[in-house]
């Protein structure tokens, strides 16, 4: 057991010290930026508040709390900065997959010896596991390891032997310490790789032949269609422990996008209320009916974009509720139908930021401006190969009609979404 440091601390609570941070992440966009990822200061502030404990359990020095809670924190701090918060979120959102699927020894070891404790999930293979005596070993390099650079372990997949004769590689997912990895210094604005997102601390790592024991390692079927009863709910008790990764995982992504269109909507509104218009007639443009139209659009955009990730977290945790008294209410199937949902949480808030960059002068938007910074990282998150909704919303419906075998032969690997 490890003691949790603010036993009587709530939910209410951890927001609330989330939104007091917004100034302060504010103040350091541009060092974050050019850094990579936020600053030893503000981790201490993180590490001080416990935003990383938020899904760790309580037995191994977490708070314990739920999903809503967690998204409702970081919305918050990505709205003061949303490539600081992803990478908050994405090397603090996997406490509650370690505590579902890893045996109970692991999780101690892991969490302790005081339960700080922050891990990456870069899903895209970082190469090929060989089967050794007493576990696996690896090498390979791990790209987009978001959160990677005050992580204390990671979790990684890789490309593992085929069981039979014949039979595609299969896949599992690595749980390896901080210490058995090098950190690149290849993100952040300096390196100048990226569009947006350059303090997301999306760095990538190596791995050069590194033993991981078995019980450290876990076959990669979190996305199929499995036996919901996991280790950490039988350990724990908990339905959050009952983990299905696949809705909390985009939600991850989203949520940075609906702190972004937060941010921008209180750019837009300064902008507007400060400058005139350029055309007669001569007015604030506050007051002048194309910029209303614009703040008004986003305002809804962002607003219903924030309902549907909120409504995800309360939906995710009825189901484990349920699920935990034997309902069978998760599956791949939700999971899809979850997945599309949060895609068009994340489609809104980015059109949201959009829309104000695209009203906006081009002054506003230059470098080094905080609405320029918002609509760059919306850009990214466009982009990512999870938030692609035309081509998820055809192979979902080809597999809610039963039609997925067009796009999938039966003998080819999964294919497996990147973070």
């Amino acid at each position: 057991m490890i003691a949790v440091p603010e036993p009587e601390l709530t939910p209410a609570q951890m927001i609330a010290r989330a939104e007091a941070m917004i100034p302060m992440l504010r103040e350091q966009q541009d060092e974050a930026e050019e850094r990579g990822y936020y600053s030893e200061a503000v981790h201490r502030e993180f590490v001080r508040a416990g935003f990383s404990r938020i899904l760790q359990p309580r037995r191994f020095g977490g708070y314990e709390f739920d999903l809503p809670t967690f998204v409702r924190t970081m919305v918050r701090i990505s709205t003061g900065d949303p490539g600081t918060g992803w990478c908050l979120t994405l090397g603090s959102s996997h406490a509650h997959v370690i505590a579902s699927y890893f045996p109970e020894a692991v999780q101690a070891e892991v969490f302790g010896p005081d339960g700080d404790f922050r891990c990456p999930h870069p899903v895209a293979p970082v190469g090929e596991a060989t089967r050794t005596e007493g576990g696996w070993r690896v090498s390979g390099r791990a790209a987009y390891a978001s959160g990677i650079p005050y992580a204390t372990w990671a979790l990684c997949s890789a490309l593992a032997p085929p069981g039979e004769a014949g039979a595609p590689p299969g896949m599992v997912t690595l749980l390896v310490p901080r210490r058995e990895l090098t950190m690149l210094e290849d993100w952040g604005s300096v390196n100048g790789r990226m569009l947006g997102m350059n303090s997301s601390g999306s760095n990538s790592f190596v791995l050069d032949d590194v033993f991981v024991p078995d019980s450290f390692s876990q076959p990669f079927d979190w996305f199929d269609e499995r036996p919901l009863i996991t280790p950490g709910f039988e350990l724990h008790g908990n339905p959050l422990y009952l983990c299905r990764p696949a809705g909390p995982y985009h939600a991850s992504l989203v949520l940075p996008i609906v702190g972004a269109a937060r941010a921008a909507l209180e750019e837009f509104e300064q902008l507007i209320r400060e400058k005139p218009t350029t055309f007669p007639p001569i007015v604030p443009r506050y007051r002048f009916h194309d910029d209303q139209r614009a703040y008004g659009i986003a305002t809804a955009m962002t607003d219903a974009a924030e309902t549907i990730l909120y409504g995800f977290a309360d939906q995710y945790m009825a189901a484990l509720a349920r699920a935990a008294a034997g309902e069978p209410t998760m599956g791949t199937k939700q999971d899809a139908r979850w997945w599309a949902m949060l895609q068009q949480a994340g489609g809104l808030a980015a059109g949201a930021v959009e829309t104000l960059a695209h009203r906006s002068t081009s002054s506003a938007t230059a470098k080094g401006t905080r609405l320029g910074r918002y609509f760059r990282d919306a850009t990214i998150y466009r982009q990512h190969v999870s938030s692609q909704q035309l081509d998820h919303a055809t192979r979902n419906a080809a597999y809610y009609l039963g039609a997925s075998d067009v796009w999938m032969a039966r003998d080819t690997p999964r294919a497996v979404t990147p973070r």
